[in-house]
């Protein structure tokens, strides 16, 4: 695979007549040697190990429709990727100690927080904080160029704080909006959603996962007063409430979304043609952070990027040390986290039950004790 990667990238270099050379290894200190910056994009033990993660809790009736952030599945899924961090953590000491690692696999806080306590200069980027605010300013009919929002918690439970156009207050339309469109009666929300793929940006509509099918996360807000960054089906793991019985999560997420199933239909070997293809046609950046932050560390010119960073007092009401997502000033400095200062009590209080599984299953890797793995999983919210 990482072959195949660098071919492709290759193929862009050539194609653009860019000044880089790409190379593809599978000895680690080799990669690692000199390196200015890590990124770590694995799943340890692939698709028949995250099998286990879901299969095993659905047994017992424990029904996680992802099982790679929290709960069962994410404690495991960390467990099992604690000694791999754990070895390139002591290379990167050795052979790039100055070195920033980007970190894209889950479960991003419990991996981040663990890679801090060894030392690490760790950074953990997800796609929540851009998709969903574009899918709200879709919602809204608002370009997104004109929206303005501070957010802040922790990853795939962060809180659109505020969310703005110039000096107006969108959140009492988002509010009104989203709770018609998704919380109304059945044949409001019904007609509603005939139009949901009118909402584009950039040709994207709405899909199920993102912006279709938003009952869940619409209830959240509705209870707690403020939107969050993880869609309704992900959401509907890290609370109590929605997942209990078929029934309920039948009420609340109409078409089953099942991200193991999705993973195992995916072809390994498929091409990566059509999507070179697409990119020799036009080149432009994703909604990923990670090519921002290396070309605002190397270039100096800065910019803003939602990271995952130890909690050093910049949510002064979640626990010191635990890993949080807040915006980041990026340039010539490295990353810089911004204080962001008290979230909504509420918006805390719920992070917390989170970080109350994320705390022990990081003090399970570091002590060895079983014990922890045990009780993290005991006070995850949806077991």
């Amino acid at each position: 695979r990482a072959e195949r990667t660098a071919t492709s990238a290759r193929d862009l270099v050539a194609h653009y007549g860019f000044a880089a050379t790409v190379g593809a290894t599978d000895d680690r200190r080799e990669a690692l040697a000199g390196a200015d910056y890590v990124i770590v994009t694995f799943q340890v033990g692939g698709v028949d190990a995250y099998a286990h993660d879901v299969e095993i809790p659905r047994a017992y009736g424990l029904d996680q429709t992802v099982g790679d952030t929290l709960g069962p599945g994410g404690v495991f899924r960390f467990l099992r990727s604690a000694p791999a961090y754990r070895e390139i953590a002591a290379d990167m000491l050795e052979l790039c100690p100055d070195a920033l690692l980007i970190n894209y696999a889950n479960p991003m806080a419990m991996n981040c927080w663990y890679l801090t306590e060894l030392g690490i200069a760790t950074v953990g980027l997800c796609h929540s904080v851009q998709g969903t605010s574009r899918m709200l300013a879709r919602q809204l009919d608002v370009p997104y160029d004109e929206v303005r929002f501070t957010c802040a918690g922790i990853n795939h439970q962060a809180w659109f704080t505020t969310f703005r156009r110039g000096d107006e207050d969108l959140y009492p339309r988002l509010r009104e909006t989203m709770i018609r469109r998704h919380l109304g009666s059945p044949a409001v929300v019904a007609e509603l959603a005939k139009d949901a793929g009118d909402h584009s940006d950039a040709g994207r509509g709405d899909s199920d996962y993102e912006g279709g099918a938003e009952k869940g996360r619409t209830a959240i807000m509705r209870t707690f007063g403020y939107f969050h960054t993880e869609s309704s089906h992900h959401a509907s793991e890290y609370v109590p409430w929605f997942r209990k019985n078929p029934e309920r999560v039948q009420e609340f997420i109409r078409e089953r979304w099942d991200y193991l199933e999705i993973c195992r239909s995916r072809d390994a070997g498929e091409s990566d043609g059509a999507l070179l293809e697409d990119l020799k046609a036009d080149l432009k950046p994703s909604l990923e952070y990670g090519a921002l932050i290396v070309n605002a560390m190397e270039t100096g010119v800065p910019t803003v990027i939602y990271g995952n960073v130890p909690n050093d007092g910049l949510i002064e009401n979640l626990p010191d040390g635990c890993c949080v997502e807040v915006a980041c000033l990026v340039d010539g400095n490295g990353v810089q986290p911004v204080h962001y200062g008290d979230l909504p009590a509420q918006c805390a209080a719920l992070n917390r039950t989170n970080v109350n599984v994320q705390e022990l299953a990081v003090e399970a890797a570091i002590t060895g004790k079983r014990e922890h793995v045990y009780q993290a999983i005991a006070l995850d919210p949806l077991s």
